[in-house]
């Protein structure tokens, strides 16, 4: 019987890779269709919410299910609790991709990003589907070396994100109040999506070990 419930386990755990895989494609599509005032991408990535939307509420019953089929043991137990708490952080993470491509859906057919502002926020793409593609690896693989690295990634994002506070507050600013105000939202949700991946390295690290990481760089939730 605890041959099953462990196998059942591990589906869990490769379903939340599946997961991240779905969300790092959506934060990249997003990004697309805010860089590029790309309509099709922008739909795509909205209606696709739905089905991680989808994979959320599924994985979740799948979690309350196990807990409620038998007592789980101590490493059971911080495996369900742990991935609960990813399934939740990728959940967020959909939603954010979401919200930037409804920003680049409703600035149609202009682009919602400033040309001054287009280099940082492609970095800060590539910043974000990174850590999103290693918090899943470090999931997949149990590479803790790996999951430790992701606090010095979103030290990359903090500072793209002061960079971009540093110009939208210049007296060099020439685009309008309002193109202020979409690119701080936006610089937001990226900033965001970085922190829950650093959440869920921090759940992965503690899923693997049974201890979470200390220190200012690892956010509580």
């Amino acid at each position: 019987m605890r041959e099953y419930y462990h196998s059942e386990l591990d589906e869990v755990v490769n379903q939340l890779v599946t997961m991240s895989d779905s969300v790092q494609v959506a934060v990249r599509d997003a990004t697309t269709a805010l860089l590029d005032a790309n309509l099709a991408a922008a739909e795509h990535v909205i209606s696709g919410d739905v089905r991680i939307d989808a994979m959320h509420d599924q994985l979740e019953t799948r979690c309350f299910t196990l807990l409620a089929r038998q007592a789980p043991v101590a490493g059971e137990l911080r495996i369900i609790v742990a991935a609960m708490q990813v399934i939740a952080d990728l959940g967020r993470t959909g939603a954010l991709a979401a919200h930037i491509a409804e920003t680049a859906r409703r600035r149609y057919p202009e682009k919602a990003v400033p040309d001054v502002l287009v280099a940082t926020f492609h970095r800060m793409s590539v910043v974000a589907e990174a850590m999103i593609s290693k918090a899943g690896r470090t999931l997949a693989e149990r590479d803790l070396e790996e999951a430790h690295t992701l606090p010095e990634d979103d030290e990359e994002m903090d500072n793209l994100r002061n960079e971009q506070f540093r110009m939208l507050a210049s007296p060099n600013w020439k685009d309008s109040v309002e193109a202020a105000v979409d690119a701080a939202l936006l610089g937001r949700y990226y900033e965001r999506i970085a922190d829950h991946a650093v959440a869920m390295g921090r759940r992965i690290i503690y899923i693997i070990t049974g201890n979470s990481p200390e220190g200012e760089d690892w956010p509580t939730t």
